[in-house]
């Protein structure tokens, strides 16, 4: 009998393969799609990967990337800059570089080779920090998959997940959010039994299957006659015995890899040889070989999965005859595969096997060749190798050559702003510190420093608390005189921030009185940060006396040192912090000049664009705010900062959008900016108007349910950031509010009293105005708290009518002052008032129809039917308008049950219990129609269960769940699951 090392025809994944087929179907219809495979090793994912990328039509563009097992630093996207090098050879550099735009540098400082296309020596392009970030790069990745994917669909895999780097799984996780509009099919292999409790890539994929254009699968064993079907694919000459097939049956457990490796073995045929343990199986065929063709495995899998042939020629200490002699019997024994210029094993598994099987003193060796050989290819210029001298000088075992590959490493992945792999080199630089002599001028840097920076790639990588403890442990070390010691404090201050803890400004008052008082530039360039940090930490929390005569400083000092972006920035402080405390015109006129001290300056004009759109929408110029919002938006994209600047002038454009009636263009906005999966802080601005927007187009119970996911995120930056708790708590109430949870609504609100200085009146009255709503829901019903609550909540009305006394300077106090007052002593002529002011241009639009609403309410409580049938008539025509889809509801059940006819609103408007369209009598036919799992899943629906917990009482999976959660959607014409349940019940 003889056997070949592999099936040439694939076993059991035809629904798989159909699977990926229907996906790139639809990539080619232009709907972007991710599959995402996973499965135990040797199960059969780069199987039936190949089989997919093989049978592609001459229409489609394939490149694929290979994570590489580099210990626990990889080499920053190595699998992306391997498929974008794919990329750039089909297409051609120059209409690589077009299409990626104002990205060009991004890109260049990923493929740092492409310079040289672009009239510059290759390696020389960086992303500075002040200019961009991961953001950009990222931005520049997906811009130009997006473009060139108009031409043609393209196919993107990336294989072995299981040892992604983080920069890569950060880039991919935005690659997913971010390309909808792409023709892109991204396919990623994973192993998962690689994939242990506190992997990076198990949150990844968790939210992975919650995005819409991602699918994910687990590829199963195959059944016993799927095993005797593959083994009859590799049998040539002679069929197995029943006894046999049998064995190769139970042996392998269907894992495909252990079927052709029992089949390649002599004497399966009977129950002769039949090893005895895993690491036997996968090492017959190697123990087969000579032992040339086995040296060569061995220093084979020191260098990886798959190394190109030129490389390992470099470190063969052999002929090159013998080389490919030893590599020519590999082959033939089905141990290495060639693919293209490379050498590749058939399997990780086997790698892994031989790897194990090294002796120590080997293992270094071989390491010492691969550091030595890519340390060549890194002096004759090229590509950033520095990572892999890193990896190979540690294994081996040589700190003295490893450090300062480890530093040149730290550098190359700063430069491509791979803060997560940065930041683990600068620690592994760190551990090796005391090992080097003369570490300091080697690393061209003081221990001190090296800490700083690792601490400073940790915070832009996410790693908020690690950077804390790391530049804690540094100021530990840092004597007061040292001149790095206010810098660390300075750092400190802001780590602290970042994670929601107090405390940062005792920090930078205690980094500007270390600072020398030398009069050196680098000291008075250290006080001016300082002065500016400090300023805006005492604007965040709302001690707006502090903050402007802190700002002032810190301009004047900017100002004498030529220090122009912080001149700018310090008067953009201080012009939001003498708005807080009513000095608007001036504010307006020193915005103006922090904008022209900007001009030039990327970083300073996106800081001019977030406050002054935000200043002028708390003002009520919601034309202005969008205006320069958008402008902002607009430079942040081509800056490719959208991502951070971009999301915070997005939410800042949402807010007076919302304010115009401009639903749509907000949402648009929230959605585009939240798919680029932002840093936290700015990831809550945007959540918070999502769910106002939630609240008042008639959604509460959703708005609810995401403020329960949210709570956690939100409360430490609320706590640190006075904007951020009044805006925050203002939508919590108001959920409150529209859910009936008036005890919930008020403890969410109540801390606007308590607030230890004057809070910032622009965010402040909204909240006002809603807490004044609780107090009069609690004095029409009492019953609704309890006793000892609803005392509190009563005796709270004149510290609310004292706090917005103190807020009269802001511009718009009089539109909620009359809200107010409406609320609290709820007349036809208070109500009347407030709709005068709602009425004006600078008041948002959707509180006219509620004031409407409510004067119509106050008027039929007085008994003035026909000024009601008005009000509400007004309330409903206004809101159907403006799209104020709650208030168009109530107006309309308002109306009904007082036996009142408004022209345009049925009897479905007044049934609706959130925002619908179907009417009760609609709804009780479409009921009907729904089928006997449709009508099981809309009964847990009413219970409260999520998609997964449906799918998982029902026994099928969380989008086969989500498609009859739309199906029932669709049938009662209902916009929410809260609105099919109570349409359902109305009809029973």
């Amino acid at each position: 009998m003889s056997s070949s090392p592999s099936s040439t025809t694939i076993v059991g994944r035809d629904a798989e393969l159909e699977w990926l087929a229907g996906l790139l179907d639809s990539v080619r219809a232009g709907t972007p799609s991710t599959a995402v495979i996973g499965g135990e090793a040797g199960i059969g994912k780069t199987r039936l990967v190949a089989e997919f990328t093989r049978a592609l039509g001459p229409d489609v563009r394939l490149v694929r990337g290979q994570c590489v097992d580099l210990g626990d630093v990889a080499a920053p996207y190595s699998p992306i800059k391997g498929a974008l090098r794919q990329l750039v050879a089909q297409v051609g550099a120059e209409r690589a570089l077009d299409a990626v735009g104002p990205g060009r540098a991004a890109l260049m400082a990923l493929l740092p080779e492409l310079a040289a296309v672009d009239g510059g020596p290759a390696g020389e392009v960086v992303i500075t920090p002040g200019g961009a970030g991961s953001g950009q790069l990222h931005e520049a990745v997906a811009v130009l998959l997006e473009t060139l994917s108009r031409d043609e669909p393209i196919v993107l895999v990336i294989e072995d997940l299981h040892w992604v780097d983080a920069a890569t799984l950060a880039l991919l996780r935005f690659l997913l959010r971010s390309l909808g509009s792409s023709r892109l099919l991204v396919v990623l292999t994973y192993r998962t039994d690689d994939v242990t409790r506190g992997h990076p890539l198990r949150s990844f994929l968790s939210e992975a299957e919650r995005d819409r254009w991602v699918e994910r699968r687990e590829l199963g064993r195959l059944d016993e006659a799927e095993v005797r079907a593959l083994v009859g694919t590799l049998v040539v000459d002679d069929a197995l015995s029943d006894q046999a097939l049998e064995t190769v049956f139970r042996r392998s457990d269907g894992v495909p890899f252990f079927v052709e490796e029992l089949v390649g073995i002599d004497g399966c045929r009977d129950e002769g040889f039949v090893p005895d343990t895993l690491r036997d199986l996968l090492l017959a065929r190697y123990e087969r070989l000579s032992d040339e063709a086995q040296e060569l495995l061995r220093l084979l899998s020191t260098g990886g999965v798959r190394v190109p042939h030129a490389l390992l020629s470099e470190v063969y200490r052999g002929t090159e005859p013998q080389l490919e002699s030893a590599a020519r019997e590999s082959v033939l024994y089905g141990v290495l595969v060639i693919d293209g210029d490379d050498y590749a094993f058939r399997h990780a598994l086997v790698r892994e096997a031989i790897l194990e099987d090294l002796l120590p003193g080997e293992r270094a060796r071989y390491h010492a060749r691969y550091a030595e050989a890519y340390e060549a290819q890194a002096a004759a210029g090229g590509r950033r190798l520095a990572a892999e001298i890193s990896y190979h000088w540690m294994g081996a075992r040589d700190p003295i050559r490893a450090f300062p590959a480890t530093i040149h490493a730290m550098r190359e992945a700063r430069a491509a702003v791979a803060y997560a792999t940065s930041a683990r080199l600068g620690e592994r630089a760190l551990e090796l510190w005391d090992t080097v002599p003369d570490a300091a001028h080697i690393a061209g840097m003081g221990k001190l420093e090296l800490m700083g920076r690792t601490a400073s790639q940790l915070r832009h990588a996410g790693e908020g608390e690690r950077s804390l403890a790391l530049v804690k442990a540094a100021l530990a070390e840092c004597p007061r005189d040292d001149p790095q010691y206010p810098r660390l404090l300075r750092d400190k201050a802001q780590y602290l921030a970042n994670v929601g803890r107090d405390g940062s400004i005792p920090l930078l008052e205690e980094s500007l009185a270390a600072i020398p008082d030398d009069g050196s530039d680098a000291s008075e360039e250290l006080r001016a940060t300082v002065l500016t940090a400090l300023a805006g930490r005492f604007m965040i929390e709302g001690r707006t006396a502090e903050a402007v005569e802190t700002a002032d400083a810190a301009y004047e000092l900017a100002r004498s040192i030529d220090f122009p972006r912080y001149a700018s920035v310090a008067m953009n402080i201080s012009a939001v912090s003498r708005a807080a405390r009513g000095e608007v015109d001036r504010a307006l006129v020193d915005m103006d000049r922090a904008h022209a001290l900007a001009e030039g300056d990327g970083a300073a004009l996106l800081r001019y664009w977030v406050n002054a759109s935000d200043l002028r929408y708390l003002v009520g110029d919601h034309h202005e705010a969008v205006r320069l919002a958008e402008e902002g938006l607009a430079r942040a994209r081509a800056q490719g900062v959208e991502r951070s600047s971009g999301v915070i002038l997005a939410s800042n454009a949402v807010d007076p959008l919302f304010a115009l009636g401009e639903w749509e263009r907000a949402d648009a906005l929230i959605e585009r900016a939240l798919a680029l999966d932002p840093p936290g802080p700015f990831r809550i601005y945007l959540q918070r108007a999502k769910l106002w927007a939630l609240v008042w187009r008639g959604d509460a119970e959703h708005a609810a349910e995401l403020l329960r996911q949210y709570r956690a995120a939100m409360a430490p930056v609320m706590q640190v950031e006075m904007q951020t708790r009044l805006a925050v708590g203002r939508v919590e109430v108001e959920i409150g509010l529209a859910t009936g949870d008036l005890p919930q609504a008020w403890r969410d609100g109540r801390g606007v009293l308590d607030e230890p200085v004057l809070p910032l009146a622009g965010y402040a009255e909204p909240l006002l105005w809603a807490v004044s709503r609780v107090i009069a829901a609690v004095r029409a019903d009492p019953a609704r708290v309890g006793e000892a609550e609803a005392s509190e909540i009563l005796a709270a009305e004149p510290r609310l009518r004292e706090m917005l006394g103190r807020l009269s300077f802001w511009p718009t106090h009089g539109l909620w002052a009359a809200l107010v007052e409406a609320e609290l002593a709820p007349t036809a002529a208070a109500w009347q008032a407030a709709v005068d002011e709602a009425s004006r241009e600078s008041a948002p639009q959707f509180l006219r129809p509620y004031a409407l609403l409510r004067l119509g309410e106050a008027q039929l409580d007085a008994g003035d039917r026909a000024g009601a049938r008005d009000a509400l008539q007004g309330a409903f025509d206004a809101a159907v308008v403006g799209g104020v889809t709650a208030v168009q509801t109530r107006a309309a059940r308002v109306a009904m049950q007082a036996g009142l006819s408004l022209d345009g609103a049925s009897r479905r408007d007044g049934l609706q219990g959130v925002a619908g369209v179907a009417g009760a009598d609609d709804a009780g036919d479409a009921v009907a129609e729904l089928t006997a799992r449709e009508r099981q899943v809309l009964d847990l629906i009413a219970e409260g269960l999520s998609n997964r917990q449906i799918g998982e009482r029902l026994y099928i999976t969380g989008k086969t769940a989500s498609v009859h959660v739309s199906a029932i959607l669709r049938k009662l014409g209902a916009s929410s699951r809260t609105e099919a349940v109570y349409l359902a019940r109305a009809t029973r």
